[in-house]
């Protein structure tokens, strides 16, 4: 018999008659998964599933973990595929699957029969009460529980039959590149990958804007960026990003403004040029991992002062999370340990021993005024001059 793996969605399977387009998303993005892997394999759909078969030899643990990492995917099932030859050969095969996987001593089970074959000549509660029996008849050290099984024995009848017995939790969501494309404002910390991430996870294609400020900031904490992006990539597919020379337009700040106002102002202006950049590339929004109150800059206050030089909407999808939440999701996703590296982002660099933490947005617009001369130009040059690089 030949094995394979029966993907589930969960969201995909509640659209209406643009459904195809979601299950042909993430036909696509698995290919672009199994790519990296050794082997070769053929995608296809039949019937509101989606099937991975390989053809020839591959790695099972390295496929589940490629699988595991495409958005849209519910759960990930090996399956046993045997040939529709009549009932005896399919009880044959059920009760050799089961002796070769769930041997053990006082296991209980269930048979679920799911026949999208409708000519097939037996029932599903047919099907899966002789099932049962069989099962039984050859392995009496097992006993039946319907209602809380060990083992959930799943055989789906359709040209051919699919055995299976797991579910591997795929990370949900839906496929990358169905819901828009949107720009992440992506630092060395812990917030932003993990920010990333969650969007990505709703759909949206990933580009991302750095601000770098040598020789403040060094490569390597710019380096450390490009792996935070990697590692977002292996969720999200690649990632253009763009990296932006900042340090001019900082010091420029630094001294025409009040240091308790820095922070705030320093941030309006990336945010204005994370805008432009997301303008010029086709983005609908931004992306910021910003959650209320952790810093002076997340304040309900200084959020909406940064917000206001802002035309598209910006998505903060940790907001709500308290610090341990985001490690949390960081450590699942593997961004944690090259987060916490320690090389200084512009952010930090440039910070104030005492920063305002309810900005009033005519003051800071005050003291804005001081940059006029100069500023404008020096936000176009670093737009213009700012390297990008595409990161897999």
């Amino acid at each position: 018999m030949k094995t394979a793996f029966l993907i589930k969605y969960a969201e995909i399977g509640i659209k209406g008659k643009n459904r195809y387009v979601f299950e042909d998303a993430l036909m696509k993005q698995i290919r672009f998964a199994l790519a990296k892997t050794e082997g070769n394999f053929d995608v296809t759909k039949e019937q509101g599933r989606i099937y991975v078969i390989p053809g020839g030899s591959y790695d099972r643990d390295e496929v589940i973990e490629a699988l595991k990492r495409v958005f849209g995917i519910a759960g990930i099932c090996p399956v046993v595929i045997a040939e529709d030859d009549g009932f005896e050969n399919l009880a044959r095969n059920v009760v050799a699957y089961m002796k070769e996987r769930h041997n053990e001593e006082g296991l209980s089970f269930k048979v679920y029969v799911r026949r999208a074959k409708k000519s097939y000549p037996i029932s599903s509660m047919d099907a899966a009460s002789e099932l049962g029996g069989r099962i039984l008849e050859e392995m009496p050290q097992l006993k039946v529980d319907v209602h809380h099984p060990d083992v959930l024995l799943s055989v789906e009848i359709r040209t051919d039959i699919y055995i299976y017995s797991e579910i591997i939790p795929g990370p949900g969501g839906m496929p990358v590149g169905t819901n828009g494309k949107a720009m992440l404002l992506l630092s060395g910390g812990i917030d932003s990958p993990v920010a990333g991430y969650m969007i990505a996870k709703r759909g949206v294609q990933i580009e991302a804007v750095y601000f770098h400020a040598p020789p403040y900031t060094s490569e390597r904490a710019k380096q450390k960026v490009v792996d935070l992006a990697r590692l977002v990539s292996r969720y999200s597919g690649p990632i253009r990003l763009h990296i932006v020379n900042f340090t001019e337009i900082q010091l420029y700040i630094y001294d025409q403004c009040p240091h308790d106002e820095l922070t705030i102002i320093m941030r309006r202006y990336m945010m204005k040029i994370a805008e432009q950049i997301a303008l010029e590339t086709g983005c609908l929004g931004l992306i910021t991992g910003e959650s209320i109150g952790q810093v002076a800059s997340q304040t309900i206050q200084s959020l909406a002062v940064t917000n206001e030089v802002c035309t598209l909407p910006v998505f903060r999808p940790v907001i709500g999370f308290d610090k341990q939440e985001i490690v949390d999701v960081a450590q699942r996703i593997d961004t944690f340990e090259t987060s916490i590296q320690p090389y200084e982002d512009c952010c930090t660099i440039f910070v104030a021993k005492h920063p305002v933490t309810k900005p009033n947005l005519k003051v800071i617009k005050r003291s804005e005024v001081k940059l006029q001369e100069k500023i404008g130009e020096m936000l176009q040059t670093a737009v213009e001059s700012a390297e990008v690089i595409t990161v897999s």
